[in-house]
């Protein structure tokens, strides 16, 4: 073999790309690849955040179905691209939605919505504009929060700081670090909030403590950014998930808000439907509810969005953003839709009460109450990483390392096996 040859032959074997290093995978994502291969009988998922029913199925909502058939049945419909800021009609609801019709920065025209893909979108999209248009450089995030949080915001490049949240000893709020800490802020910091059913931990402020951080969040001019993911879910009335956001806003405060209809909606990531007897998939849509004190800048905040939403995902989706606006404005459909999200909240209730009751009656050392006082989806149930890992080796159940579970994956079948695992993970693995 000549030089030339054995030359190509190694240029052909090696890559720019070699020195790559592997990331590491995404957590749940990982567990949920590891609880698929596995073939016990008794296994359970408690990590993934989706909703199911009592028979751990998950559950698209008849009013979506409805709207659906509507949409298939509807030849005026079409493929267009939407604008780039969206549906007109879809971010017009869904800032009333999370505002509410009587707000006064909606009656003001203090406030505008802008669509993207997903509550996560709304996210990078208000944080690559807060960065790189309104020099804005400091974030501060609760400790714990929602792990894309981090992500998102270290990407676009911010000074990522935090502030306490989970209280261990008390397994709730730790309401004077938080107002310690922010009041410690540097003016003009970015100060991301859970409006409520707070991921991972399921713990809210009350309407007490909120009003306390609104006043420090005004005192120090920091900016207000919610993360609202699931409004009407976590408690089942869109007025009690809303109250934080509506609150900030009766106090003068400008502020954006990231909405998200995964959970209150069931659009989860890409959603599957047959659109005139062709499969069709789309991200779910997602919308950034933006408050400002001065009408005048709306048009100049939504140019500079769109000019960095083009370069992202250029058009949002239309599908979902179709189905959310057609219920939300629409007072039959919007009914039936509150009617499903108290379902949903009422199982996870139940689930909560009947987790606790078992663990109650099996005398499993220490105390669980704070599964019934959290709220929403998930549970920071205070297991440590050993115990989690435990229940999964023993008992074939799978959970976040930091002791996260998921409350809808809890059935009236499993429940007991579940409490079982955590009694025996307790008495036998000692937390550290």
């Amino acid at each position: 073999m000549s030089e030339n040859s054995e030359a190509k032959k190694a240029k052909l074997g090696s890559s720019r790309f070699s020195e790559v290093e592997q990331a590491p995978p995404v957590a749940v994502f990982a567990l949920t690849a590891a609880y698929k291969a596995d073939t016990h009988p008794q296994k359970a998922n408690l990590g993934v955040g989706a909703y199911r029913t009592d028979e751990g199925q998950p559950w698209v909502l008849p009013v979506v179905r409805e709207v659906e058939s509507q949409m298939a049945a509807d030849h005026s419909l079409n493929h267009e691209y939407l604008p780039i800021a969206g549906l007109p009609e879809f971010t017009s609801a869904a800032t009333k939605l999370v505002l509410g019709d009587d707000s006064p920065a909606l009656l003001e025209h203090r406030a505008i919505g802008f669509q993207t893909l997903s509550g996560t979108g709304a996210l990078r999209l208000a944080a690559e504009f807060l960065k790189l248009r309104a020099n804005h450089s400091v974030v501060y995030l609760p400790d714990p929060t929602w792990g894309n949080h981090t992500s998102i915001f270290q990407l676009v490049g911010f000074d990522i700081r935090k502030y306490r949240y989970w209280k261990p000893e008390t397994k709730g709020l730790d309401i004077d670090g938080l107002i310690e800490d922010l009041k410690n802020a540097p003016e003009n910091a970015v100060v991301v909030l859970h409006a409520c059913a707070h991921n991972p931990t399921g713990v809210d402020p009350t309407q007490e403590q909120w009003k306390k951080i609104a006043e420090v969040v005004k005192a120090g001019n920091l900016f207000t950014f919610f993360d609202s993911a699931y409004i009407g879910f976590a408690s089942g009335d869109v007025e009690t998930d809303r109250w934080a956001v509506r609150y900030f806003v009766s106090q003068g405060l400008e502020l954006f808000t990231a909405q998200s209809f995964s959970k209150n909606f069931g659009l989860y990531s890409k959603y599957s439907v047959f659109w005139k007897k062709k499969k069709k998939e789309e991200r779910e849509s997602g919308n950034l509810a933006i408050v400002v004190n001065d009408p005048g800048v709306h048009g100049r905040v939504k140019s500079q969005m769109e000019k960095l939403a083009r370069a992202m995902w250029s058009n949002p989706p239309n599908h979902g953003a179709r189905i959310v606006a057609s219920v939300l404005t629409n007072p039959t459909l919007s009914a039936q839709w509150k009617e499903h999200i108290a379902t949903m909240a009422d199982r996870i209730r139940q689930m909560r009460e009947l987790l606790y009751q078992k663990l109650k009656l099996q005398g499993t050392p220490g105390t669980w109450n704070h599964i019934v006082d959290q709220i929403g989806m998930f549970s920071y149930t205070g297991l440590s990483a050993k115990q989690v890992e435990f229940m999964k080796e023993k008992y074939h159940i799978y959970a976040m390392k930091s002791g996260r579970i998921n409350m809808c994956a809890v059935t009236t079948s499993n429940v007991e096996h579940i409490a079982k695992a955590i009694h025996e993970a307790v008495s036998n693995i000692q937390p550290s």
